[in-house]
């Protein structure tokens, strides 16, 4: 298990390999689809960021409602595809971390391999376990989205597996190869 301080550096992540399980401390900002397009058009109109992008970490994440007492609802991975149109855009930015569920499009895999970030995958059904992971939780921009408005997280030894590493080795492509050799033998 290898553990990870937000922000990152192309150094922090140039190590790491596809199928590497990892956690993460630090800052780590959340946001889904909707709240990746008002950022981009944001951005595009000259607006400031609500963050630094430079070495930054974005969950794909709607959490549920907060229970009293409680620093955030459940808080389960979302499906990343839906971030594919914005993710290139946003490692161009600095983004060097990105954690979801399920596969990227060619476009991403290139970014990623391009600018040195890493894909992480959260565990879906886990919420339970990745919701005592955030110590504290701020939305810091776009409230107006409800559960995808983006927030600020702090972490501590959040669990995450590395799925498309630095080079672009991709667990999903090399899991199913390995499952096919084995299933030939």
């Amino acid at each position: 298990m290898k553990h990870l301080t937000t922000p990152f550096t192309k150094e922090d992540l140039k190590d790491l390999k596809s199928g590497d399980n990892v956690t993460i401390s630090g800052v780590i900002y959340t946001a889904r689809d909707a709240g990746h397009a008002r950022l981009v058009e944001d951005y595009k109109a000259g607006r400031e960021l609500p963050f630094d992008p430079k070495g930054a970490c974005i969950y794909y994440v709607g959490p549920t409602p907060t229970a009293p007492g409680d620093v955030i609802g459940s808080a389960g991975p979302t499906s990343s595809y839906r971030m594919d149109p914005f993710s290139p855009t946003l490692m161009d930015w600095g983004v060097l971390g990105m954690i979801g569920k399920g596969r990227r499009n060619q476009e991403v895999i290139d970014k990623i391999k391009e600018t040195g970030s890493v894909y992480f995958a959260a565990i879906g059904g886990a919420a339970a376990i990745i919701k005592d992971r955030i110590k504290k939780c701020d939305i810091i921009a776009y409230e107006d989205l409800g559960a995808e408005a983006f927030r600020r997280l702090e972490v501590e030894d959040f669990p995450a597996t590395v799925i498309i590493d630095s080079n672009g080795n991709n667990l999903y492509e090399e899991g199913v190869e390995e499952y096919l050799k084995w299933k030939e033998k």
